[in-house]
């Protein structure tokens, strides 16, 4: 009996592909041929945020009828083996956000063929595929994702192919989604449905399955956020150190500038290159103001304290060291191009002479700045004693080039005015006690902000 049956069967089969061209599909040149899909997840593999793309494992299954396989009129079923496939027509099945895919092959290859004795056929196959995901990564890690299956015919417009989601009353076109798990996202939803593309070669009929990611977050609490909490924490440790504590200050200030800039990094070293600003970005940012902020506290109190004590003291000025007016003075006779060929003290007016020598100050005369006429003879045995009144003539620029453009003379108008409506310190404590309070309370509204947008936005 089983002999019988067997060369029964592999007559039917011989039978079944005499004459059959499997280059035509089912029903060639009449209504359109309709396919069924259904999909099991097996596995997530992977998600990657850089590549923008997921790694998932899938059970496939194509439904359709070919009545040129149609060998008895019971509910006989034959399942043969994958390399049957090869010799009829089969849909050709193609994911639109396919990166790359391999079909499993251990121990053979992971496919299955079933033949209805009326020609409906059930085609079955293993595969993992990597597929597109473009995310939005705005709220990042605080986010969520879409990401999609999109599975259609590559050559068959919807004149000859129709794709459907295959679904019955005791089971859905999407199984296994409950059961898979991924190690930074939680599943909480997905869907189904179906489309035309309208492509450059034609109409084509485009299932699609989207799954609904929520990113868990606990990895970034700890790995991320709770360190930086910390380290912003620790830089307000300087506000209680004493201020003559140079090297303790600054060497933690430094210190948790550089760990934040190192935890940075980090995080963007996991992240594609994107112009706009992620959540993530904004969190690293402020802390990073803040532990700044907490070294240039210290930069504002050292500079008070040590400002003050130089005030304090007054300057001393050097044995012979002439006055501010007369120095100026000086460079300004220097800078004289011309002189008066009548020089004061041989001015036959006594006063003039006497009231000119009457000043201990002198300036020491250059003879290159004088004619060839009245060096040397007129100027060599003698100084010129400067008379700090206004009293002789001078030709050429009367200094013009001391002068300082009005903006600067602006500007520091402008930062005396600010500096007069400061409140002054004489006690450069305050400001670490100041600072104290200040710092905490800051950075407990930015936090409250921050979780508040993200988590109820």
């Amino acid at each position: 009996m089983v002999s019988e049956r067997l060369e029964n069967v592999t007559q039917t089969i011989s039978r079944l592909l005499e004459g059959y061209d499997i280059r035509l599909r089912p029903n060639f040149g009449g209504e359109p041929l309709f396919v069924g899909m259904d999909l099991t997840i097996a596995s997530f593999d992977a998600i990657s945020e850089v590549n923008m793309d997921y790694t998932i494992t899938l059970y496939l299954n194509q439904y359709w009828k070919d009545e040129r396989l149609a060998f008895s009129s019971d509910d006989e079923v034959l399942t043969l083996s994958g390399d049957f496939a090869e010799k009829i027509w089969v849909p050709d099945t193609f994911f639109a956000n396919d990166k790359n895919s391999f079909l499993h092959d251990v121990t053979e290859r992971n496919t299955l063929l079933r033949l209805n004795g009326d020609g409906s056929i059930t085609y079955g196959m293993r595969f993992t595929t990597t597929l597109a995901c473009m995310m939005d990564l705005h709220y990042y890690p605080l986010d969520s994702q879409n990401c999609t299956v999109e599975i259609e015919s590559y050559g068959y417009t919807v004149k000859d192919v129709v794709m459907y989601w295959k679904t019955t009353p005791k089971s859905t076109p999407v199984r296994g989604v409950e059961e898979a798990e991924l190690p930074q996202f939680t599943i909480i939803g997905w869907e189904t449905n179906d489309r035309k593309e309208r492509l450059a070669t034609g109409i084509y009929q485009r299932l699609s399955l989207s799954f609904k990611l929520q990113r868990n977050i606990g990895y970034f609490i700890f790995q991320t956020y709770l360190p930086s909490i910390l380290i912003v924490m620790l830089s307000w440790v300087s506000f209680w150190i004493n201020h003559e504590a140079t090297s303790a200050r600054v060497a933690l200030g430094i210190t948790t500038v550089l760990t934040m800039t190192t935890i940075s990094t980090g995080v963007r070293s996991s992240l594609p290159r994107i112009s706009y600003v992620k959540a993530i970005d904004i969190y690293l940012v402020m802390c990073f103001v803040f532990v700044f902020a907490a070294l240039l506290e210290y930069a504002a109190v050292n500079y008070t304290y040590w400002g003050a004590r130089a005030k304090k003291k007054p300057r001393k000025p050097k044995e012979n060291e002439k006055p501010e007016h007369v120095t100026k003075a000086c460079q300004e006779r220097n800078h004289e191009d011309i002189i008066e060929l009548q020089d004061v003290r041989m001015s036959p007016i006594a006063s003039i002479r006497n009231r000119h020598n009457t000043k201990p100050y002198t300036c020491d005369i250059d003879p290159s700045k004088f004619p060839p006429s009245f060096r040397i003879s007129r100027t060599s045995g003698y100084t010129y004693n400067y008379r700090t009144t206004p009293g002789v003539r001078h030709r050429g620029n009367k200094g013009n080039n001391f002068h300082r453009p009005k903006v600067f003379h602006v500007l520091k108008k402008g930062a005396l005015v600010i500096k007069s409506s400061m409140p002054k310190i004489t006690d450069v404590n305050v400001i670490d006690k100041y600072s104290r309070v200040i710092f905490p309370v800051t950075f407990m509204i930015f936090n409250i902000g921050y979780w508040s947008f993200y988590f109820f936005e």
